[in-house]
């Protein structure tokens, strides 16, 4: 069976427990998470941020699918990755990741690989919404 069960970008909500329930496996004794939601403040904005937009490359599920293989390569673990497109609000999950593995320091360590390479390699652009109507595009990744 493959290392990633989910490996999807969606307009829905995102649900947490769909993705620990995908990397439920008697073998692993340790499951990281990672949510990734949208937030009222950034560094370069001049009011509050009340939406982020995300839009993707048609490419970017295949994309995302290939980030999470490439983390679990050479372990045990076990990666289900979501992230989504379209408006977000502030406190909306823009991106779910749940690892489980036979031991804690891989999970962790996936986890992290999948994170960070979604925020430098992952085709998704955001386009962050300020209070006052002011926009900004936040470049690539989530």
């Amino acid at each position: 069976m493959s290392a990633v069960r989910i490996a999807r970008l969606s307009e829905e909500p995102l649900d947490l427990d769909a993705h620990l329930r995908a990397v439920e496996d008697d073998a692993s004794g340790a499951v990281t998470t990672f949510v990734g939601r949208v937030r009222n403040t950034d560094p370069d904005a001049t009011d509050a941020v009340v939406a982020l937009e995300y839009s993707a490359h048609p490419d970017a599920p295949a994309a995302l699918h290939r980030i999470a293989e490439h983390a679990a390569a050479g372990t045990d673990a076990i990666v289900a990755v979501s992230h989504r497109v379209g408006r977000l609000g502030v406190g909306e999950a823009a991106v779910v990741i749940a690892v489980a593995s036979g031991h804690r320091a891989a999970a962790f360590e996936v986890c992290r690989t999948v994170i960070e390479t979604i925020k430098t390699d992952l085709p998704v652009w955001k386009r962050q919404v300020e209070a006052d109507g002011t926009t900004a595009w936040k470049g690539l990744g989530g």
